[in-house]
């Protein structure tokens, strides 16, 4: 288990929050149209964010992933503007693959809903 300090977890959600308002707003990039954040972790240097995020059309994560990528440097700017912080934490996006799961779960279980109908 990772031990997270308050003042990671502030910052995390900082950054979580700042980045989703960015992102459509800002961002001009098609590629991270639909995107969504779903949380942030923060290094304990405060120096490194893992920015982790979910698109609902599962085949256009690896074009999101290279959009975020390339929006990376823009976003730490204006965040820098926004949050005025000393060091705004450097950006790494990786793909929440937990809502994936949880859509293939509900499928399981929709599935065995219509077994369990009995015929009429």
């Amino acid at each position: 288990m990772k031990l997270v300090t308050k003042r990671q977890a502030r910052v995390g959600d900082l950054v979580a929050q700042t980045i989703a308002e960015l992102l459509p707003r800002r961002v001009k990039d098609p590629r991270v149209e639909g995107v969504t954040i779903t949380g942030v972790d923060v290094s304990l240097d405060l120096k490194q964010a893992r920015v982790f995020y979910c698109i609902l059309d599962s085949e256009k994560k690896d074009q999101a992933q290279i959009g975020l990528e390339s929006a990376a440097g823009f976003l730490r700017h204006e965040m820098h503007k926004v949050l005025r912080m000393k060091n705004v934490p450097a950006l790494m996006f990786t793909y929440d693959a937990s809502f994936d799961y949880g859509a293939k779960i509900d499928g399981i279980l929709d599935d065995l809903e219509k077994d369990e109908e009995p015929d009429s």
